[in-house]
């Protein structure tokens, strides 16, 4: 067999997955893979809590269909096991973690330092070896970041598993093709789109009696492998990765380099998602404050009040936007409070990271004060925006206007 990267068995589940009818008997055996009060919540009145159930469980039902298609192709070496069908694992999340892993609840996580960096609904495996994954949707809502973050599976794939293509599947319950976000997406020629009848045209032959007691019990079938069967091509080091990135950034601002030299391609693999640039210094922080505000819930924090409830002050950025976030370590509780960008200007309380985020957690919590005010300065000068010179700016021009105003009302007078 000739080597084609994956694109004939994408190709052939373009054309032929659908033959595969969701029929009743699917359905309900779908409903395996849900917890508890997934099943409860599946014919809930409760709409939010409805639609997520109703999302797991079509998750569900495309995996078991996946199955079936594999049954019937060639070229599916096979279909990596999730949900039910995943060994069940309770270990304690470390920053050693670098790879693939299961989840407690049997999703399919890649993790880089602890952290979760990506999670892909289906894992197929071709006769050749190459690894494709699938995304599956019931909405065409929020894909605003879809395609970036297609992107970025494919990148973190390519890299684990040295490939230089990464075959791509979508399924959607709803026709999206006219959207033109999924169509730049499926205009690659490693990316295919399979639409299947809606959610609620399948749901409607389950009766939410027959999904209560259905056992979460793993199938043995000859097209199922294990995620730990699929290894890795390149030892995968998320940290010193994201060390190297830091390291470049901070060499490119001390010298004065412009904004885009900082994402610009180089020799380190583009698959550092976030910054961690470090813990402020206590004259650090004052710095930050002198020039920048932050508020919580519209009430702005100071100098003062920031030392008596956080013991930690920490700078990161997004990439490729290079947008900065801070993170303030609170000293009552084992949390820290997620500072973002505000329209009108500074930052603005955005939400908790709490040690729920075990992985992210772990790594706020070891990063250590080791930015003092020269380097604080350099980050701010690139990321952020002085209010203070701003707020001068507006004031200058404030004032360079009023004798014109003060002219005009004598003339009036007059």
């Amino acid at each position: 067999m000739a080597l084609n990267n994956g694109l004939e068995m994408i190709e052939w589940l373009r054309k032929n997955f659908n033959t595969i009818t969701p029929t009743h008997a699917l359905a309900l055996k779908a409903t395996r893979h849900l917890r508890k009060s997934e099943k409860k919540y599946l014919f809930s009145e409760d709409i939010s809590l409805m639609r997520t159930a109703e999302g797991r469980w079509y998750e569900g039902l495309i995996y078991e269909m996946m199955i079936l298609a594999a049954s019937k192709c060639e070229y599916v070496k096979g279909v990596v096991r999730k949900g039910a069908d995943a060994p069940y694992t309770r270990h304690k999340i470390s920053q050693h973690h670098n790879g693939t892993f299961y989840s407690n609840y049997g999703d399919i996580k890649i993790r880089g330092n602890g952290q979760d960096l990506a999670e892909v609904d289906l894992v197929l495996i071709d006769q050749e070896n190459t690894v494709a994954f699938a995304e599956i949707i019931t909405s065409p809502a929020d894909l605003k970041d879809f395609e970036q973050e297609i992107i970025f599976k494919k990148r973190l794939i390519g890299y684990l598993f040295g490939q230089p293509l990464v075959p791509f599947i979508l399924v959607s319950s709803v026709d999206i093709s006219r959207n033109t976000i999924i169509q730049r997406i499926v205009k690659e020629p490693d990316s295919v789109l399979i639409v299947t009848p809606s959610c609620e045209e399948i749901k409607k032959m389950l009766n939410p009696r027959e999904t209560r007691y259905r056992p979460r019990k793993p199938i043995a079938h000859p097209k199922l492998i294990s995620l730990a069967d699929v290894h890795t091509k390149r030892p995968f080091d998320y940290r010193e990765l994201h060390d190297q990135r830091r390291e470049r950034m901070i060499s490119l601002m001390e010298e004065g380099a412009p904004c885009e030299a900082l994402t610009a391609p180089d020799e380190i693999p583009p698959i550092v998602k976030k910054i961690v640039f470090g813990a402020l210094h206590p004259p650090a922080i004052k710095y930050l404050f002198g020039r920048t505000r932050v508020t919580i819930k519209g009430e702005p924090l100071t100098y003062d009040e920031v030392m008596k409830r956080f013991s930690k002050v920490i700078i990161a950025v997004n990439l490729p936007e290079c947008r900065p976030i801070l993170y303030f370590r609170s000293r009552k509780k084992k949390e820290y409070f997620k500072m973002v960008p505000a329209k009108v200007g500074g930052f603005k309380y955005e939400s908790r990271r709490t040690p729920h985020m075990a992985g992210f957690f772990l790594w706020l919590e070891s990063t250590r004060p080791t930015l003092g005010t020269r380097k604080t300065r350099i980050l701010l000068d690139y990321f952020v925006e002085d209010e203070k010179k701003e707020a001068g700016k507006k004031g200058a021009s404030k004032r360079s206007k009023k004798p014109k105003r003060s002219k005009r009302s004598k003339k009036r007078r007059k």
